[in-house]
């Protein structure tokens, strides 16, 4: 078996229970702070380097956002993985110095969430891909906004879970997506396109109106 097929195998096999899963159970909030991180300032090397993994791959509007790339159909991947790692965490990084207020932090999250409906909006040709950079850099401004204050050890710590974490999930998905495209067809990738665009909006609606 090729890793392509592999990965459109358990993308597709994965994607149906987490789609289900997330809709019914999952507050987009939790998103943030799946590990109750508590004073970020005192966590170990150990500590932020798992929390840095588990906070893009726990976070439902975060996960989503990475497995939507493979349906986008980018050209060029290796250099997209790169720019999306990179943008990514220079939110996160320029959080550190420009913290997000407590009274916008819902409005955040919610414009974090609906980028799930512009990458919906992208998967439809209807956006730009472009706009995939942007947002990336907000989903890092957010994830990395659970860590500020922190040392700079637990920082660095923290940016490596992020990137090894995100790099994974990204190489894995833009590694899968022209199988999947070729797979799924025009109708069935509109159907997904829809799905996150639904989603999208029911998360930003919570993360406004509780």
């Amino acid at each position: 078996m090729t890793f392509s097929f592999l990965a459109h195998k358990y993308f597709f096999a994965f994607l149906i229970p987490l789609f289900l899963l997330l809709t019914v159970l999952v507050d987009p909030v939790f998103a943030h702070h799946p590990f109750g991180m508590g004073d970020s300032s005192d966590l170990s090397v150990g500590q932020a380097l798992i929390s840095g993994m588990g906070h893009p791959l726990l976070g439902p509007d975060h996960l989503l956002f990475l497995l939507g790339l493979a349906l986008v159909g980018l050209k060029r991947t290796k250099k997209w993985v790169l720019l999306l790692l990179a943008v990514g965490l220079a939110g996160s990084a320029f959080v550190q110095l420009q913290p997000l207020p407590y009274l916008l932090t819902p409005w955040a999250e919610a414009f974090v969430s609906l980028s799930l409906t512009i990458e919906g909006l992208i998967i439809l040709n209807i956006v730009s891909s472009k706009w995939l950079l942007p947002m990336f850099a907000l989903h890092g401004y957010l994830l990395g906004s659970t860590i500020v204050g922190a040392e700079p050890t637990p920082l660095v710590g923290y940016f490596l879970g992020l990137l090894l974490a995100q790099g994974f999930l990204l190489v894995l998905v833009t590694g899968a997506s022209q199988k999947l495209i070729n797979t799924f067809g025009v109708n069935r990738r509109h159907l997904f396109a829809g799905i996150w665009i639904g989603i999208g909006i029911a998360f930003s609606w919570v993360a406004l109106i509780p």
